[in-house]
């Protein structure tokens, strides 16, 4: 039986180690225990079934409707799922179909009008497109995996309504750093360690919690982290004990996306809607805060509702923004 690491499987499926450990923790699938071996491995059997989930996550199957599908032998429970698929995959056609009809509408009342510019005056029309509900393109049947991803790539690109601008403000934070292989999974657990033995929810409610991967370099999307880091916000004037060390963030404007399906994908389309902005620039490597240890200007991930997480650690609701730092644009430069 043939093995393969989780740097293998990741590379293979184009598909984050994060990703591949979160499907792990929520029971989706196992990595085989091997003796003496450092590092996740995967049997056949798994990723055969990674291939299944992928499959069903690009045909927009809910993660908790693929658990119930692949820990089910009932056709009826896989039938529902894509029937409920269905159903949103016609309206979206309608829609869309719609959007059509009205659009040639306006183009032919233009026409009518010679050189004049006077858009159609009918409540009827905005009716109907207040009723509209859209969310991208038409998801059309495909065959093949390729195509299957050339799909999911149309219907993933990121637009402006995908996108919030937000200001993150000063504060200051404790930080746990690791390396290695699982960091990310060693930096939270230091700082969910720290977080329950201060009673740091007591003393503020409201804290805030960040990671962002600090490799030497940066790394491909798709690869572990060589180094991962995490913080949490602080009063600023809490004693922070070794391991982790106490920093002073300065703030600064970014480019957020709550992370969809568990893809870390959407760093490459946050970027790529950011390179396309204009009026906004990329700011990654700008130092927003000191540190000897770390790099000082790199996007982060933040979780959301730490305040409930923190408590319960249900991965399954666990839900991350994506903070990519940004700084506007110059007149000159739009």
């Amino acid at each position: 039986m043939e093995l393969q690491t989780i740097s293998q499987v990741s590379r293979h499926f184009l598909i984050s180690t994060r990703t591949l450990r979160y499907y792990e923790q929520i029971g989706l699938i196992s990595p085989v225990k091997k003796e003496d071996y450092a590092y996740r491995v995967y049997d056949v059997e798994t990723v055969t079934r990674l291939r299944q989930i992928i499959v069903l996550r690009k045909l927009r199957i809910p993660l908790k409707q693929i658990a119930a599908i692949l820990q089910s032998a009932d056709a009826r429970i896989a039938i529902e799922a894509f029937e409920s698929s269905l159903n949103e995959v016609e309206d979206e056609i309608t829609a869309l179909s719609t959007i059509r009809s009205v659009t040639k509408a306006f183009i032919d009342h233009l026409n009518m009008g010679g050189s004049g510019f006077t858009l159609p005056d009918d409540a009827g029309l905005l009716e109907i497109v207040d009723a509209l509900t859209v969310s991208k393109i038409k998801f059309q049947e495909e065959k093949s995996m390729d195509r299957l991803n050339q799909a999911s790539e149309k219907l993933s690109k990121m637009e402006d309504k995908d996108v919030r601008i937000v200001y993150l403000p000063p504060m200051t934070v404790a930080a746990a750093y690791a390396a290695g292989e699982n960091c990310e999974g060693k930096a939270l657990s230091k700082i969910n360690q720290f977080v329950k033995i201060s009673g740091l929810l007591k003393l503020k409610p409201d804290a805030r919690s960040f990671g962002f991967d600090c490799s030497g370099g940066d790394a491909q999307i798709g690869e572990p982290s060589r180094a991962y880091e995490v913080w949490v916000s602080v009063p600023a004037d809490m004693e922070i004990a070794p391991p982790l060390v106490k920093r002073k963030f300065d703030g600064g404007l970014y480019a957020a996306h709550v992370l969809r399906s568990w893809d870390f994908q959407d760093w490459r389309l946050l970027g790529e809607w950011v390179e396309a902005s204009d009026k906004y620039a990329s700011d990654w490597n700008a130092p927003r805060w000191t540190s000897a240890e770390t790099c000082s200007g790199q996007g982060f991930e933040e979780t959301l509702d730490f305040y409930h997480y923190a408590q319960n650690g249900d991965m399954n609701n666990l839900q991350l923004d994506l903070l990519f730092p940004i700084k506007e644009k110059e007149d000159g430069n739009r």
